[in-house]
């Protein structure tokens, strides 16, 4: 099995926990017909696109890529959501806080949880200068988390999503 074969992919989950989580902040999830180019997707094939409140998938689009592109939409501020084509354009910092929250966010999806969405972030190629997505997230990311942290102020209802009563009770 290759490792694309290997990661958990859209079709294999029930999209209305992605649509449930994403909504209630503005982002609308649209999928599109099989084969069919992914619009406003960075990374091409079957990566996850984002064009302003919209994301953008196909049924053969990673569950990881979803996450990742949706939680570079919540770390933006309006401004830049308005303005939205492509690419995400966000700094280090705000890499590395997507990474964190994707981990956090797979939680709520039955089929996945932390632990599928470290091997899904080690087998696509995320790079941890920690070693693997696991080391990275326990031992080396209280940088990402701060970042995550600071966002998070304005966003108490992401906060409440993912099941800590204030921005200093990360799960």
């Amino acid at each position: 099995m290759s490792t694309a074969q290997s990661i958990l992919l859209v079709k294999q989950i029930d999209i209305t926990c992605l649509v449930d989580t994403y909504q209630p902040h503005g982002l609308t999830l649209e999928a599109v017909a099989e084969k069919q180019a992914i619009p406003g997707s960075h990374w091409g094939e079957s990566e996850a696109g984002l064009i302003k409140h919209t994301l953008y998938y196909r049924q053969d689009t990673p569950v990881h890529s979803v996450l990742h592109e949706a939680g570079h939409w919540l770390m933006m501020s309006v401004e830049r959501r308005d303005s939205l084509h492509t690419d995400a354009k966000g700094t280090q910092a705000e890499e590395d806080a997507v990474c964190y929250l994707q981990v956090l966010i797979s939680d709520l999806i039955p089929q996945m949880g932390r632990e599928r969405m470290f091997e899904d972030m080690d087998s696509w190629g995320y790079n941890f200068m920690a070693g693997s997505t696991r080391e990275w997230f326990y031992k080396d990311a209280s940088d990402a988390e701060a970042t995550l942290l600071q966002r998070l102020q304005s966003q108490p209802l992401l906060a409440t999503q993912l099941g800590f009563a204030s921005t200093g009770d990360m799960p």
